[in-house]
């Protein structure tokens, strides 16, 4: 039992040496104010010192150098923690402003929400408005996922549909600058801020599925008024919050998905985390599995139906883009 913990031991300490390696390192070289060739090569010693350190580990001087590289690395997380989220930025057009919300009584009032005319990726007609919206006529809750690289994952918007024939989009995205662009792992280390982006679907949808030729699939969710005004609730609030204080993007813990499941959780839906949340390209299985969707026919089914790309060119980026899409998607059971 002894020998079988000191081999626990052994590899927790080298893993945690390789994590922290690994991530100094990135950390250097993505956010260190130094010319790049002064990036590598600092970041290339931080790799090297947890190496050592790791070797060092198994020799009589362990105890002092992991206490020396921990002092090290104390000094790192002390710098990392100074980087605060900028409140004002060269911001790109379409995420230069963050939507805002009041809501008196059952009037929503949101301001800049978001009904750009894109013709392509680069050429469009920017369009800021202020909409109202009576929440007593909420009616349904979408779920639109847009695939980009592959089935594992996709971008999510949530639109909320009203019975006047309104629908409004929500999505969470990176608030990058002019000429700037994504990156999953540049944005694990605090390259960009996030931005909550309320728009006409024929804008926020529309723009993945007409211009950019995005795999957007369709699904409609099962959930009851109440959840559905807390859930929209939930955003203004987050939008709201994000207007006054920025955040960083993080590919992994604040994303297009992460920030909306901490919404249901904050609104008492019973949820659990799921790996699927991370890699969100599975989110109609999980979505399925839980009986968030229509579950009297298969999902291939439901996916293939889902798929808004026909519809969506054969009508085109105008104010029947929202009802066209859904034409022959199953509605919740």
């Amino acid at each position: 039992m002894i020998r079988l913990l000191r081999v626990f031991g052994i590899v927790a300490v080298v893993l945690g040496l390789t994590l922290v390696g690994v991530w100094g390192g990135l950390a250097i070289w993505f956010r260190a104010p130094l010319p790049e060739v002064a990036r590598l090569v600092v970041s290339g010693f931080w790799g090297l010192g947890s190496v050592a350190t790791m070797i060092a580990y198994f020799g009589p001087f362990r105890w002092r150098t992991m206490g020396l590289f921990a002092l090290f690395f104390a000094g790192l997380v002390v710098w990392w923690n100074t980087f605060q989220p900028p409140e004002t930025g060269n911001w790109a057009t379409d995420v230069s402003r963050q939507v805002t919300g009041d809501i008196d009584e059952n009037i929503l009032t949101l301001t800049n929400v978001r009904e750009f005319e894109w013709r392509t990726n680069t050429d469009f007609t920017e369009q800021w408005t202020t909409r109202t919206y009576d929440l007593d006529r909420l009616t349904s809750v979408d779920m639109f996922l847009s695939y980009w690289a592959g089935p594992e994952m996709a971008h999510f918007i949530l639109s909320f549909g009203f019975s006047d024939g309104q629908f409004l989009a929500w999505s969470v995205e990176v608030r990058r600058e002019v000429d700037g662009g994504f990156s999953p792992v540049a944005d694990f280390f605090k390259e960009n801020t996030l931005v909550i982006v309320a728009a006409s679907e024929q804008d926020v949808v529309g723009v993945r599925s007409n211009v950019r030729g995005e795999d957007v699939q369709l699904f409609r969710l099962n959930a009851r008024p109440e959840q559905a005004r807390a859930l929209l609730e939930e955003y203004v609030s987050e939008a709201n919050a994000l207007a006054r204080v920025p955040q960083w993007y993080n590919s992994v813990t604040t994303n297009c998905t992460t920030v909306v499941f901490k919404m249901m959780k904050a609104i008492g839906n019973g949820y659990r985390f799921d790996w699927r949340i991370i890699a969100n390209g599975y989110l109609p299985d999980y979505g399925y599995d839980q009986g968030a969707l229509n579950t009297t026919i298969p999902l291939g089914d439901l996916r293939a139906l889902g798929r808004i790309a026909p519809r969506a060119l054969a009508i085109g980026l105008n104010p029947q883009f929202s009802n066209a899409i859904r034409l022959g998607v199953p509605t919740p059971n």
